[in-house]
């Protein structure tokens, strides 16, 4: 018999971390999916830059934690549909910031109130004290596996 620990994975964090981030981003990627053919990179991107216009793709990458690799061509894809437009910057010619076109910011505001209704019916499962508290532990557990940079929000 092992010395090492048995591992239950039905019990194991990571795993049910893992587990329910996959379906619950399963859920809302229908919307994206069906109606506007965009796989679930090419919504992070849109998401992103529909809250802060003027990332590059390696802000993008670091945001949403995706590599940049999968950013480049995510984005390449959605600028050949015109979605996307990239621009290089005046004043450091390094630098692409990226912005939504129209038809980006029709699709941002199509999926945005169905993902919202989405996360509305998961909060429903809970309590509002009960959603405060899941949004803590969140925050905290984040800081555990993200120490200098916070994952979300905290930095802004």
């Amino acid at each position: 018999m092992s010395d090492n620990p048995a591992l239950s994975l039905d019990g194991f964090l990571p795993y049910r971390l893992s587990v329910l981030s996959n379906a619950v981003s399963s859920k809302i990627a229908k919307i994206y999916e069906q109606e506007f053919e965009l796989s679930v990179w090419q919504w992070r991107i849109i998401a992103v830059l529909g809250e802060r216009e003027g990332l590059t793709s390696t802000e993008v990458a670091q945001r949403t934690l995706m590599d940049k690799p999968t950013v480049s061509r995510a984005a390449a894809s959605l600028i050949e549909r015109g979605i996307l437009v990239r621009s290089i910057d005046s004043d450091d010619r390094r630098r692409a910031p990226m912005r939504l076109t129209d038809e980006g910011r029709a699709i941002y505001a199509a999926v945005i109130p169905r993902a919202i209704e989405s996360e509305r019916e998961l909060l429903n499962a809970i309590t509002e004290d009960e959603a405060e508290t899941l949004h803590r532990l969140l925050s905290r557990l984040s800081a555990v596996v993200s120490p200098d940079k916070p994952l979300w929000g905290e930095d802004e």
